[in-house]
């Protein structure tokens, strides 16, 4: 009884583990649909950054693809690695341009 409760706290605590890593952007990317209004954590590298007086945006790449990230705060500068906490939107307008895929920051953290 004492192995198969400590089995199961086991399988449970390494499925909330694996729950709370990054996903790939290009998992993203490629089933749009399936990360809809849901929340996602991505890692990568900032390739662009730009602001405005109310908002702003940068693209994050990884090893797999590069996605808009829509930020209503500060944005990290070109360059900087990051870890990004949103919320997975489609068919957003920004700046006048649309974009397919994008996240909606809720928080970003540097990476050093």
């Amino acid at each position: 009884m004492k192995q198969s409760l400590l089995a199961s706290l086991t399988v449970a605590s390494v499925l909330m583990l694996a729950s709370c890593g990054s996903i790939k952007i290009g998992r993203i990317l490629d089933n749009p649909t399936r990360y809809q209004d849901r929340s996602v954590s991505i890692e990568g590298t900032v390739t662009n950054s730009f602001g405005a007086f109310v908002a702003g945006g940068y693209q994050v790449q990884d090893d797999t693809g590069q996605i808009l990230v829509l930020a209503s705060g500060s944005v990290p500068r070109k360059g900087v690695r990051v870890k990004v906490d949103g919320r997975v939107q489609s068919g957003v307008t920004f700046m006048g341009r649309s974009y397919g895929t994008t996240i909606r920051e809720r928080d970003h953290k540097v990476k050093y």
